[in-house]
Protein backbone atom coordinates (compact mmCIF):
# COMPACT_ATOMS: atom_id res chain seq x y z
CA UNK A 1 0.00 0.00 0.00
CA UNK A 2 1.55 3.40 -0.92
CA UNK A 3 1.83 5.55 1.71
CA UNK A 4 0.85 9.34 1.69
CA UNK A 5 3.53 11.38 3.72
CA UNK A 6 4.47 14.94 3.92
CA UNK A 7 7.87 15.77 3.10
CA UNK A 8 10.54 17.69 5.47
CA UNK A 9 10.14 20.67 3.23
CA UNK A 10 7.65 21.51 5.93
CA UNK A 11 10.86 21.68 8.13
CA UNK A 12 12.93 23.95 5.86
CA UNK A 13 10.34 26.65 5.17
CA UNK A 14 10.40 27.06 9.23
CA UNK A 15 12.69 29.80 9.02
CA UNK A 16 12.53 31.16 6.11
CA UNK A 17 12.09 31.02 1.66
CA UNK A 18 15.93 30.52 1.41
CA UNK A 19 15.63 27.16 2.91
CA UNK A 20 13.74 25.74 0.51
CA UNK A 21 15.10 22.25 -1.50
CA UNK A 22 12.81 21.18 -4.86
CA UNK A 23 9.91 23.70 -4.70
CA UNK A 24 9.47 27.09 -6.05
CA UNK A 25 7.49 30.22 -5.46
CA UNK A 26 3.70 29.68 -5.68
CA UNK A 27 1.48 31.56 -8.55
CA UNK A 28 -0.28 34.63 -7.35
CA UNK A 29 -3.61 33.40 -6.44
CA UNK A 30 -6.68 35.27 -6.87
CA UNK A 31 -6.60 38.31 -5.08
CA UNK A 32 -8.31 38.30 -1.25
CA UNK A 33 -10.07 40.66 0.70
CA UNK A 34 -7.38 41.38 3.95
CA UNK A 35 -8.45 39.28 6.95
CA UNK A 36 -6.85 38.82 10.39
CA UNK A 37 -4.11 35.52 10.11
CA UNK A 38 -6.14 34.11 12.59
CA UNK A 39 -9.41 33.87 11.52
CA UNK A 40 -9.96 30.10 9.83
CA UNK A 41 -6.79 28.77 11.08
CA UNK A 42 -6.31 25.80 13.31
CA UNK A 43 -3.08 23.61 14.77
CA UNK A 44 -1.97 21.41 12.01
CA UNK A 45 1.37 19.69 13.43
CA UNK A 46 4.33 19.82 15.67
CA UNK A 47 7.53 18.73 14.55
CA UNK A 48 9.20 16.24 17.33
CA UNK A 49 12.68 15.41 17.11
CA UNK A 50 14.29 12.14 18.56
CA UNK A 51 17.58 10.41 18.96
CA UNK A 52 16.40 7.65 16.95
CA UNK A 53 13.75 6.98 14.15
CA UNK A 54 12.77 3.47 15.78
CA UNK A 55 13.47 4.80 19.38
CA UNK A 56 10.99 7.60 19.46
CA UNK A 57 9.01 5.46 17.45
CA UNK A 58 8.83 2.74 19.92
CA UNK A 59 8.15 5.27 23.02
CA UNK A 60 5.00 6.67 20.91
CA UNK A 61 3.42 3.20 20.42
CA UNK A 62 4.45 0.70 23.34
CA UNK A 63 4.68 3.23 26.08
CA UNK A 64 1.61 6.23 24.76
CA UNK A 65 -0.26 3.49 22.50
CA UNK A 66 -0.02 5.73 19.21
CA UNK A 67 -0.41 4.30 15.50
CA UNK A 68 3.22 5.70 14.05
CA UNK A 69 2.55 5.43 10.18
CA UNK A 70 5.70 5.02 7.62
CA UNK A 71 7.37 8.39 6.28
CA UNK A 72 10.77 8.54 3.94
CA UNK A 73 14.64 8.44 4.76
CA UNK A 74 16.31 11.33 2.61
CA UNK A 75 20.13 12.89 3.56
CA UNK A 76 20.13 10.61 6.68
CA UNK A 77 17.49 11.96 8.05
CA UNK A 78 13.84 9.96 8.86
CA UNK A 79 10.55 10.95 9.13
CA UNK A 80 7.02 9.05 10.55
CA UNK A 81 3.91 10.57 11.33
CA UNK A 82 1.15 10.36 13.53
CA UNK A 83 -2.23 11.29 12.21
CA UNK A 84 -5.39 12.18 13.72
CA UNK A 85 -8.80 12.09 12.88
CA UNK A 86 -9.09 16.08 12.69
CA UNK A 87 -6.26 16.08 10.05
CA UNK A 88 -3.78 17.31 12.60
CA UNK A 89 -0.84 15.19 13.16
CA UNK A 90 3.09 14.77 14.52
CA UNK A 91 5.58 14.75 12.63
CA UNK A 92 8.36 12.70 13.95
CA UNK A 93 12.23 13.18 13.04
CA UNK A 94 15.49 11.42 14.16
CA UNK A 95 19.23 11.49 12.27
CA UNK A 96 19.52 7.96 10.94
CA UNK A 97 23.34 8.42 9.49
CA UNK A 98 26.69 9.26 10.06
CA UNK A 99 26.67 12.26 7.81
CA UNK A 100 22.95 13.67 7.81
CA UNK A 101 22.42 16.28 4.96
CA UNK A 102 20.48 18.74 7.43
CA UNK A 103 18.82 21.55 5.21
CA UNK A 104 19.01 25.12 6.81
CA UNK A 105 15.74 23.94 8.59
CA UNK A 106 17.07 20.91 10.51
CA UNK A 107 20.07 22.83 11.06
CA UNK A 108 18.40 25.77 13.27
CA UNK A 109 16.13 23.24 14.65
CA UNK A 110 19.15 20.71 15.71
CA UNK A 111 20.90 24.21 17.04
CA UNK A 112 17.31 25.67 19.32
CA UNK A 113 17.53 21.39 20.81
CA UNK A 114 21.21 21.64 21.01
CA UNK A 115 21.25 18.37 19.08
CA UNK A 116 18.95 16.78 21.56
CA UNK A 117 15.19 15.34 21.42
CA UNK A 118 12.18 17.93 21.52
CA UNK A 119 10.29 20.84 19.31
CA UNK A 120 10.85 24.11 18.11
CA UNK A 121 9.28 24.42 15.37
CA UNK A 122 4.71 24.06 14.72
CA UNK A 123 2.71 24.83 11.69
CA UNK A 124 -1.19 26.03 11.40
CA UNK A 125 -3.58 25.45 8.45
CA UNK A 126 -5.28 28.26 7.21
CA UNK A 127 -8.33 28.05 4.60
CA UNK A 128 -7.40 31.71 3.56
CA UNK A 129 -3.26 31.06 2.81
CA UNK A 130 -3.39 33.98 0.60
CA UNK A 131 -5.08 36.77 2.78
CA UNK A 132 -3.24 35.49 5.98
CA UNK A 133 0.12 36.03 4.29
CA UNK A 134 -1.41 39.14 2.41
CA UNK A 135 -2.22 40.63 6.02
CA UNK A 136 0.87 39.97 7.73
CA UNK A 137 2.57 41.72 5.13
CA UNK A 138 1.02 44.92 5.51
CA UNK A 139 1.53 44.80 8.82
CA UNK A 140 5.28 44.03 8.28
CA UNK A 141 5.87 40.84 9.58
CA UNK A 142 8.74 39.44 7.40
CA UNK A 143 6.74 36.37 5.87
CA UNK A 144 8.56 34.26 3.04
CA UNK A 145 6.81 33.98 -0.62
CA UNK A 146 4.35 31.59 -0.70
CA UNK A 147 6.07 28.18 -1.85
CA UNK A 148 4.87 24.94 -2.86
CA UNK A 149 4.72 20.91 -2.96
CA UNK A 150 7.20 19.85 -5.86
CA UNK A 151 5.77 19.12 -9.06
CA UNK A 152 7.28 15.76 -8.99
CA UNK A 153 5.84 15.39 -5.15
CA UNK A 154 5.28 11.51 -5.25
CA UNK A 155 2.37 11.67 -2.76
CA UNK A 156 0.86 14.69 -5.12
CA UNK A 157 -1.87 14.17 -8.09
CA UNK A 158 1.00 15.09 -10.69
CA UNK A 159 1.36 17.56 -12.90
CA UNK A 160 -1.29 20.17 -14.00
CA UNK A 161 -3.15 19.50 -10.71
CA UNK A 162 -2.88 21.37 -7.79
CA UNK A 163 -0.24 21.20 -5.57
CA UNK A 164 -0.49 19.05 -2.45
CA UNK A 165 0.71 21.52 -0.04
CA UNK A 166 1.81 25.58 0.09
CA UNK A 167 2.93 27.40 2.80
CA UNK A 168 5.11 30.11 3.94
CA UNK A 169 7.22 30.82 7.26
CA UNK A 170 8.81 34.16 8.46
CA UNK A 171 12.52 35.45 7.84
CA UNK A 172 12.63 36.81 11.14
CA UNK A 173 10.18 34.47 13.43
CA UNK A 174 7.35 36.67 15.65
CA UNK A 175 7.31 33.71 18.63
CA UNK A 176 9.73 32.26 20.48
CA UNK A 177 8.92 29.20 18.27
CA UNK A 178 9.08 28.71 15.16
CA UNK A 179 5.91 29.11 13.10
CA UNK A 180 4.79 28.65 9.83
CA UNK A 181 0.93 28.71 8.13
CA UNK A 182 0.03 25.98 5.91
CA UNK A 183 -2.79 24.48 3.75
CA UNK A 184 -3.36 21.30 1.31
CA UNK A 185 -4.92 20.54 -1.63
CA UNK A 186 -7.80 18.34 -2.18
CA UNK A 187 -6.17 15.27 -3.84
CA UNK A 188 -7.80 12.83 -6.05
CA UNK A 189 -9.79 9.87 -4.65
CA UNK A 190 -8.11 6.70 -4.84
CA UNK A 191 -8.41 3.19 -3.26
CA UNK A 192 -5.15 3.32 -1.48
CA UNK A 193 -5.92 7.07 0.08
CA UNK A 194 -9.53 6.02 1.21
CA UNK A 195 -7.43 3.44 3.37
CA UNK A 196 -4.91 5.47 4.69
CA UNK A 197 -7.74 8.29 5.81
CA UNK A 198 -9.88 5.21 7.39
CA UNK A 199 -7.00 3.56 8.76
CA UNK A 200 -4.48 6.02 9.94
CA UNK A 201 -6.00 7.87 12.91
CA UNK A 202 -7.15 4.98 14.53
CA UNK A 203 -5.09 4.73 17.99
CA UNK A 204 -5.17 2.04 20.46
CA UNK A 205 -5.25 4.89 23.14
CA UNK A 206 -8.10 6.24 21.62
CA UNK A 207 -6.71 9.85 20.53
CA UNK A 208 -8.64 11.81 18.53
CA UNK A 209 -6.92 15.16 17.90
CA UNK A 210 -3.48 17.06 18.67
CA UNK A 211 -5.57 19.78 20.25
CA UNK A 212 -3.18 22.03 22.13
CA UNK A 213 0.78 23.28 21.98
CA UNK A 214 2.56 24.98 24.85
CA UNK A 215 5.06 27.34 23.95
CA UNK A 216 7.62 28.21 26.60
CA UNK A 217 10.43 31.57 26.36
CA UNK A 218 11.31 33.39 29.28
CA UNK A 219 9.14 36.40 28.20
CA UNK A 220 5.28 35.40 27.79
CA UNK A 221 4.24 38.87 27.09
CA UNK A 222 6.56 39.27 23.75
CA UNK A 223 4.59 36.20 22.46
CA UNK A 224 1.24 37.49 24.05
CA UNK A 225 1.71 40.49 22.43
CA UNK A 226 2.89 39.07 19.28
CA UNK A 227 -0.53 36.46 19.16
CA UNK A 228 -2.38 39.67 19.15
CA UNK A 229 -0.57 41.42 16.41
CA UNK A 230 -1.30 38.24 14.09
CA UNK A 231 -5.16 39.29 15.33
CA UNK A 232 -5.46 36.14 17.70
CA UNK A 233 -7.88 37.55 20.23
CA UNK A 234 -9.91 36.02 23.14
CA UNK A 235 -6.94 35.16 25.32
CA UNK A 236 -7.43 33.99 28.97
CA UNK A 237 -4.32 33.77 31.84
CA UNK A 238 -3.64 30.33 33.06
CA UNK A 239 -1.78 29.09 35.50
CA UNK A 240 -0.18 25.37 35.48
CA UNK A 241 1.39 24.51 38.80
CA UNK A 242 2.07 20.78 38.06
CA UNK A 243 5.09 22.17 36.05
CA UNK A 244 5.36 26.15 37.62
CA UNK A 245 4.23 27.49 34.83
CA UNK A 246 2.13 30.68 33.87
CA UNK A 247 0.83 32.12 30.80
CA UNK A 248 -2.11 32.47 28.42
CA UNK A 249 -4.55 30.64 26.89
CA UNK A 250 -4.65 31.22 22.64
CA UNK A 251 -7.56 30.06 21.09
CA UNK A 252 -6.85 29.00 17.11
CA UNK A 253 -9.60 27.68 15.70
CA UNK A 254 -11.35 25.58 18.27
CA UNK A 255 -8.04 24.44 19.66
CA UNK A 256 -5.67 26.26 22.16
CA UNK A 257 -1.59 26.98 21.99
CA UNK A 258 -0.50 27.68 25.72
CA UNK A 259 1.81 30.79 25.90
CA UNK A 260 3.99 30.04 29.26
CA UNK A 261 6.86 31.12 30.87
CA UNK A 262 8.26 29.68 34.01
CA UNK A 263 6.51 30.58 37.61
CA UNK A 264 9.33 29.73 39.84
CA UNK A 265 11.25 26.80 40.38
CA UNK A 266 9.58 23.77 38.33
CA UNK A 267 9.51 21.51 35.16
CA UNK A 268 9.35 24.72 33.67
CA UNK A 269 12.15 26.55 34.84
CA UNK A 270 14.74 23.41 34.17
CA UNK A 271 13.31 22.89 31.02
CA UNK A 272 14.29 26.23 30.12
CA UNK A 273 17.57 25.97 31.22
CA UNK A 274 18.46 23.41 29.08
CA UNK A 275 16.93 24.26 25.86
CA UNK A 276 15.82 28.19 25.88
CA UNK A 277 12.71 28.45 24.60
CA UNK A 278 10.71 25.36 22.81
CA UNK A 279 7.83 23.51 22.03
CA UNK A 280 7.79 22.23 25.94
CA UNK A 281 4.05 19.88 25.33
CA UNK A 282 1.54 19.02 23.10
CA UNK A 283 -2.25 18.38 24.23
CA UNK A 284 -4.57 15.20 22.61
CA UNK A 285 -8.03 14.64 23.06
CA UNK A 286 -8.39 11.36 23.30
CA UNK A 287 -12.08 9.50 23.32
CA UNK A 288 -11.95 7.66 27.03
CA UNK A 289 -9.45 9.33 29.40
CA UNK A 290 -9.17 5.95 31.28
CA UNK A 291 -8.26 4.06 28.73
CA UNK A 292 -5.38 6.35 27.65
CA UNK A 293 -4.33 6.60 31.26
CA UNK A 294 -4.07 2.40 31.28
CA UNK A 295 -2.44 2.45 27.88
CA UNK A 296 0.26 4.56 29.54
CA UNK A 297 1.02 3.85 32.98
CA UNK A 298 1.07 -0.43 31.60
CA UNK A 299 3.70 1.57 29.08
CA UNK A 300 5.48 3.44 31.77
CA UNK A 301 4.80 1.11 34.68
CA UNK A 302 4.16 3.39 36.68
CA UNK A 303 0.82 5.19 38.47
CA UNK A 304 -0.12 8.89 36.92
CA UNK A 305 -1.96 11.28 38.94
CA UNK A 306 -5.17 13.31 37.46
CA UNK A 307 -5.69 17.00 36.92
CA UNK A 308 -7.85 19.26 36.12
CA UNK A 309 -6.34 21.06 33.14
CA UNK A 310 -7.39 23.89 29.87
CA UNK A 311 -9.63 21.42 28.50
CA UNK A 312 -10.85 19.45 31.80
CA UNK A 313 -10.18 16.13 33.36
CA UNK A 314 -6.64 15.78 32.34
CA UNK A 315 -2.98 13.55 33.23
CA UNK A 316 0.60 14.24 31.89
CA UNK A 317 2.49 11.38 30.76
CA UNK A 318 6.56 11.07 32.05
CA UNK A 319 7.67 11.83 28.12
CA UNK A 320 10.54 14.02 28.63
CA UNK A 321 13.42 11.87 28.65
CA UNK A 322 11.85 10.17 25.76
CA UNK A 323 10.22 12.63 23.05
CA UNK A 324 11.99 16.39 25.38
CA UNK A 325 8.67 17.28 25.66
CA UNK A 326 5.43 16.53 27.72
CA UNK A 327 2.34 14.89 26.52
CA UNK A 328 -1.06 15.76 28.09
CA UNK A 329 -3.66 13.43 27.27
CA UNK A 330 -7.39 14.79 27.85
CA UNK A 331 -11.02 13.78 27.51
CA UNK A 332 -12.33 15.05 24.45
CA UNK A 333 -13.86 18.50 24.90
CA UNK A 334 -18.23 19.17 24.69
CA UNK A 335 -18.36 22.58 22.06
CA UNK A 336 -17.49 25.88 23.45
CA UNK A 337 -14.98 28.69 23.54
CA UNK A 338 -11.36 27.15 22.94
CA UNK A 339 -10.18 28.87 26.33
CA UNK A 340 -13.53 28.98 28.02
CA UNK A 341 -11.97 27.23 31.07
CA UNK A 342 -8.29 28.18 31.27
CA UNK A 343 -9.02 31.62 33.32
CA UNK A 344 -8.28 29.89 36.43
CA UNK A 345 -5.19 27.42 38.36
CA UNK A 346 -5.54 24.47 36.64
CA UNK A 347 -5.56 22.32 40.15
CA UNK A 348 -3.86 18.73 40.50
CA UNK A 349 -6.19 16.07 41.68
CA UNK A 350 -5.96 12.87 43.13
CA UNK A 351 -5.89 9.74 41.19
CA UNK A 352 -8.64 7.44 41.53
CA UNK A 353 -8.35 5.32 38.72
Amino acid sequence: MKTQSKPSIALSLALGGALLLGAGPAAAGPAATPASPAAGSDIDHALVWGRRIDEITSAMTVKLGFQVRPGRTTGGVANRYVRFGDRSYLELFAIEGANPQFDPGMQADQKALRGGVGAHTFGLRSAALDAAHDQLRRQRFAVTPLFTAAADDPDGDGAGHPPRWRLFSFDAQPLSSNLFFIDYAALAATPERAIDLRVGPQHPNGALALSGLWLLSADVEADRKQFERMGFTGMSPVRLPQIAARGYCVPVGGKRVLALQPDGEGAAADALRRRGPQLLGVSIAVADLQQARWRVERGYETRLPGYRGAWGEAFLAPTVDDLGLLVEFHAAPQAGPACGNAGHTLRAQNHSG
